[in-house]
């Protein structure tokens, strides 16, 4: 099998395949301390909306959900098996995938070519990604999405060089990735796609291949018939994504720019080497072709920018040799690179990581370029505010809230209070019962309360406390009385996707 970059003799590495040797003594160590890195920091702030919406999702076990597969939830409930509600056992799981993620990038630069030097190299540009560091700190469909990605792309690449029964194993990791997040479809599209284009054509006249897919779709079906069953709901999100109904929803031109801050800017020039190096190998070609279609596949649906985060795996391997080779050519480069690494690292580290104080981050840029870091913030306080405001209305009164966020961080922080949502799958646990007159209600404004409600009245403003401005800070909580109608009538005008 060609690989990417010229290879050793089977007789200099010790094995058959002409592989080079692992770096068995730098990858396990640059793996091992983003782990660390990752767990120390595990406990700062708060849980991020979507965690709280994973939990809540674990306590309601099914098949599928509007949004996901049924993956990530499962992964939720076992953290709060093994420790309840601990913020940093949810968390574990996450960083030991980024760990293992780390990992997989060494074992593609190692099938393309790439030796011990250039192992470590894809390694560590993986392990200081901004990505990497983002969702290996939250748990997030997109943690487990990086690592099947890297996962399916590395058994590709094997199989390409032997045929046969091994794509079983490519199926088998897209199956399990389809259970969590429906990108992974996508990816093998990509790849069926570079496969015509650009071969080799081979693997399409190979029955194994084609059984891979089988049996990708095989574990696929049980999400997809629980999709059929509802009606399709995650078609309806990707449309309200499309339209902008995300927090990380971008618009369809930055997609390819976004592309330069999802590792670093820094390290730009190693995945694109590593786009050129695939692009010039034959065997490989498949890669870049997957790359530029799903490129203009996410712009032309209005997917986000990160959906192609699970290439970039694949591309730093591919480019760690070339680049490795130009640091070590001349006077100066090595310092260069390196530098290049640890500034990327300290750069995603403080955006990525609660690394500044909470109640420094309003004074910073952080949460203006992360958004998703002020997420993180507010959750106890929203919650208390809330039942502050249920405890002094009469009994039976319910709270409802615009997001799932809401919902969860309620249901986290002042557990026996009833709440409900009609935001995505919280709409399908729970309607008020007919005989609740009074709701105290979050993220509405009153124009929208006064068309389901007699009586709309303010009660209490939400304050994180640090005057960070985020989604909820400054919002208005409403006990709003006498429903214009039944709430089983009610629901389907309160129900939403996005």
């Amino acid at each position: 099998m060609r690989g990417v970059s010229e290879r050793q003799s089977p007789r200099a590495t010790g094995d058959t395949t002409g592989r080079p040797p692992f770096a068995r003594r730098s990858v396990p160590v640059i793996a091992a301390l983003l782990v660390v890195v990752l767990l120390v920091a595990a406990g700062g702030y708060g849980y991020h909306r979507d965690e709280l919406y994973f939990l809540a999702a674990g306590r309601h076990p099914a098949w599928g959900y509007v949004d996901q597969g049924p993956l990530t939830p499962l992964l939720a409930r076992l953290a709060t098996a093994l420790a309840g509600d601990s913020l940093v056992v949810l968390r574990v799981l996450p960083a030991l995938f980024m760990g293992l993620l780390v990992v997989v990038t060494a074992l593609l630069a190692r099938e393309f070519g790439g030796g011990r030097g250039a192992q470590a190299l894809a390694a560590g540009c993986t392990a200081v990604s901004a990505i990497v560091l983002q969702t290996g700190h939250l748990l997030s469909t997109t943690t487990f999405d990086l690592l099947v990605w890297a996962v399916v792309a590395w058994l590709a690449v094997r199989a390409l060089g032997t045929g046969g029964p091994p794509w079983l194993l490519v199926g088998l990791a897209a199956g399990i990735g389809l259970q969590n997040k429906p990108l992974v479809a996508f990816l093998l599209l990509g790849l069926l796609v570079g496969l015509v284009v650009a071969g080799p054509r081979q693997p399409l006249r190979d029955p194994w291949f084609w059984g891979a897919g089988l049996l990708a779709l095989a574990l696929w079906t049980p999400y997809l018939a629980w999709q059929a069953v509802h009606g399709w709901p995650q078609l309806e999100l990707s449309g309200a994504i499309a339209a902008g109904g995300s927090t990380s929803s971008e618009p369809w031109w930055l997609v390819v720019p976004f592309q330069v801050v999802l590792v670093s800017p820094l390290l730009v020039p190693v995945w694109v080497a590593g786009l050129v190096a695939l692009w010039r190998s034959r065997t490989y070609r498949l890669f870049p072709v997957a790359y530029a279609v799903l490129a203009v596949l996410f712009m032309v649906t209005g997917g986000k920018p990160y959906y192609l985060c699970g290439l970039y795996p694949v591309l730093l391997a591919a480019g760690a040799a070339p680049v490795l080779r130009w640091a070590r050519a001349g006077h100066g480069r090595a310092g260069l690179l390196g530098a290049a690494l640890v500034l990327s690292a300290l750069t995603n580290a403080t955006l990525m990581l609660p690394v500044v104080p909470v109640a420094a981050l309003r004074d910073t840029p952080v949460t203006a370029m992360v958004p998703d870091v002020g997420e993180t913030v507010g959750w106890p306080e929203l919650a208390g505010t809330v039942a502050g405001v249920v405890a002094a209305q009469p009994a039976g009164a319910v709270v409802l809230t615009r997001n799932y966020g809401e919902a969860g961080a309620v249901q986290r922080f002042a557990p026996g209070v009833p709440v409900v949502s009609g935001h995505n799958s919280y709409a399908d646990w729970g309607v008020p019962p007919d005989s609740a007159d009074t709701s105290v209600v979050i993220g509405y404004g009153p124009e929208v309360l006064r068309q389901w409600f007699g009586s709309v009245e303010p009660a209490a403003v939400i304050d994180n406390g640090i005057g960070l401005d985020n989604q909820e800070q400054g919002r208005t909580v409403w006990v709003c009385r006498d429903p214009v109608a039944s709430w089983t009538t009610l629901w389907p005008r309160i129900r939403h996707v996005g």
